[in-house]
């Protein structure tokens, strides 16, 4: 393990086509497209790109299935404009580069997504080879957005905790991340990853749904249900420790029992233009403190930092900056309570 790093990403990659609108209408009504573009997105691609803007001093990789299209094309020349390892990031033709039409009100930054599994859904373990990497960490995401992967297995119980569990044996330390789908599969598909992860993030919804334990009511966030779905996950096998992003900061727990929080930037309203790739702008930074054996309150403010650096653009990346000026913006604007 001394001699292993950097980090390979695979999972989701995705071409985001942002629309920013007026509104977010009612059924059959129409609202406004002000401007639209396109972005990276997917938890690898977003969280490699992150991590390149980050400056990060280690080697960067990626795994996944695009299709032999121009939106794939695209995925490809940016894994070359930001040195990102590709030589694993396979093409087919059986199926087009995932999309996602991301539809932002400008008033508030939510976001909707409609989906294009495309590729990502042909995604399957012979893709995963670990023998050729010598990276140090390898992540996984989305589950639950991966047709293949999140399908069950008769050993592991899904494909996904398969290739996780192979990632280990091959001498890498593994972190996953969810989508947040709004669906009752979140213990079907997740629970048998979590016996072969050794760093699981994730945010208070998708907590809330592996757990079955409600942790944002009608009166804000429960940290008392917080604290216990972290030690439930982690009692469901992860390795080292449980991390669990929201609005107001994030938090970790780790299976010596030591919890630690820290809270988001204080961010002027006039601040945010979106915040699609905010999570995994958050999980890049988590990854690079991990990776550099930081603290952990590091890792938190690292996360907490980058996803601030994020809400700067209306794309998933595009409000990444290096390092030093992103931890700025936590010292400018300062952190909540």
């Amino acid at each position: 393990m001394n001699t292993r790093s950097g980090i390979l990403a695979g999972g989701n990659w995705i071409i985001d086509h942002v629309k920013i609108i007026d509104t977010w209408p009612s059924q059959d009504a129409l609202a406004n497209i002000l401007s639209s573009t396109h972005g990276t997105g997917g938890s690898p691609y977003n969280i490699l790109i992150d991590l390149a803007k980050l400056g990060t001093p280690f080697p960067l990789a990626a795994v996944g299935l695009v299709g032999q299209d121009g939106d794939g094309q695209i995925i490809l020349d940016d894994c070359v404009k930001f040195k990102i390892d590709a030589s694993a990031l396979q093409q087919t033709d059986k199926a087009p580069t995932s999309y996602t039409d991301v539809m932002t009100v400008q008033s508030n930054g939510r976001r909707t997504f409609f989906h294009a599994r495309g590729a990502n859904a042909l995604l399957d373990s012979p893709h995963f080879d670990f023998s050729k990497t010598t990276a140090r960490l390898f992540h996984l995401g989305y589950l639950l957005l991966l047709d293949i992967l999140d399908s069950e297995h008769p050993q592991y119980g899904t494909v996904a905790a398969e290739v996780l569990s192979r990632a280990q044996a091959a001498g890498l330390k593994t972190s996953i991340d969810l989508v947040s789908e709004d669906s009752d599969r979140f213990a079907k598909v997740v629970s048998p990853a979590l016996k072969h992860v050794d760093l699981c993030i994730m945010n208070e919804f998708e907590a809330g749904r592996v757990t079955g334990l409600p942790i944002r009511t009608d009166s804000g966030l429960d940290r008392v249900a917080l604290k216990k779905a972290m030690e439930q996950i982690l009692a469901a096998g992860v390795r080292e420790h449980v991390i669990i992003h929201f609005p107001e900061g994030g938090a970790a727990l780790g299976r010596d029992g030591q919890f630690c929080e820290h809270a988001s930037v204080k961010l002027p309203s006039s601040y945010i233009k979106g915040a699609a790739g905010a999570g995994d702008a958050f999980t890049a930074g988590v990854l690079l403190g991990w990776h550099e054996h930081l603290p952990v309150k590091d890792w938190l403010r690292y996360g907490v930092c980058a996803a601030a650096a994020n809400l700067a653009d209306e794309t998933c990346t595009g409000g990444m900056l290096p390092l030093a000026q992103v931890l700025e913006i936590g010292t400018r604007f300062g952190f909540r309570a």
